[in-house]
């Protein structure tokens, strides 16, 4: 039996800076039947600068883009708070961390799992700091193509760490034709890891059809409303749709590893007996009628005349009694 499918609901910047609202998405989030929740360590001036374009102009608050890292921040102290809620209401902590700083934090923090973000995946300096923590990796493939990937996937396995990788497409919201199914089973068979699936499609199918088509790990963005401010609101889904995803895919986890036996239908005995039928006639016949197939009707229930699976065995031969409309036909009844 494979594992669970494991969900992780992603808060990312969905807080806007504020550790309340944060706080408010890990209690909420811990109400959906997820697994595990995910956040992003932003320290800008470790990973970031002024020279750093903005990557959307939504941000009606924010200068640069360096000044939006700056707001997102929380400090080491707050995120030892954040962990430990997790810790309290049963999700796994898991962090993308954007510097070798944050490693060092989240080292500190506790954390179990590691989640590199796409923009990260040939980031071989935070690589090897990751690495040398010995936890596992979850990375997201969307920025990379296969020959990128595969300097990423040398790497990982030469320094002997356990690691899985997600099919994501870094569009927001991801359309249909853009989600990439079918490179989940390429990234299974070429690199011999968990695979999964990053969405940003903000739709409850699309996780449901990743799962039933191979997905391991399920990553997606929640948000409370995808009206509110922030640039993954949009690609988002809520988290009442996140409940029905929960449900959606542990139904599909439940179907995908039981097996019926096609050859073994006795639970359905009674139900045969009330939905099979037995032969009739379909109008008013008199003694010595030779029997045709237009004078023949099947009515439920089974077992009060000839079988209706059996009908052709009594085309041709003659009523030895007169037959009212609707009558059952039974064997005594024929010559």
């Amino acid at each position: 039996m494979k594992n669970k499918p494991y969900l992780i609901a992603e808060i990312a910047q969905a807080h806007d800076g504020s550790l309340g609202i944060l706080h408010s998405y890990i209690d909420a989030v811990a109400q959906t039947g997820v697994q595990a929740i995910k956040f992003q360590m932003h320290i800008a001036e470790a990973e970031s600068s002024i020279h750093e374009p903005f990557r959307v102009q939504f941000s009606k608050e924010d200068a640069t883009r360096f000044d939006y890292w700056k707001r997102m921040e929380f400090t080491l102290a707050q995120w030892q708070e954040i962990k430990a809620h997790c810790d309290a209401v049963g999700l796994d902590f898991i962090c993308s961390p954007f510097s070798n700083m944050a490693v060092d934090w989240l080292e500190t923090i506790g954390v179990k799992t590691y989640k590199v973000g796409s923009g990260e995946v040939n980031n071989f300096l935070l690589l090897e700091k990751i690495a040398l923590t010995g936890k596992p990796i979850i990375i997201s493939s969307g920025m990379s193509n296969f020959e990128e990937l595969d300097q990423t996937v040398t790497f990982l396995k030469s320094k002997n760490v356990d690691f899985s990788i997600l099919q994501c497409t870094t569009a927001y919201p991801t359309k249909p034709e853009q989600y990439g199914f079918g490179v989940m089973q390429e990234l299974k068979e070429r690199y011999q890891v968990t695979v999964g699936f990053s969405d940003h499609s903000a739709k409850v199918s699309t996780g449901i059809a990743a799962v039933a088509l191979g997905a391991e790990i399920l990553e997606f963005h929640v948000v409370f409303h995808r009206e509110m401010f922030g640039p993954d609101a949009i690609a988002s889904l809520t988290v009442e749709e996140t409940k029905q995803l929960a449900v959606a895919v542990n139904d599909i986890y439940l179907a995908q590893n039981s097996s019926l036996n096609k050859n073994n239908n006795e639970a359905f005995k009674a139900l045969k007996t009330i939905f099979e039928k037995s032969l009739a006639i379909n109008k008013n016949l008199p003694a010595g009628h030779v029997l045709t197939f237009a004078d023949l009707e099947s009515k439920k229930p089974k077992g009060f005349g000839i079988s209706a699976t059996d009908f052709q065995q009594v085309i041709g031969r003659k009523l030895k009694v007169d037959k009212t409309q609707w009558d059952f036909l039974n064997e005594e009844d024929l010559a």
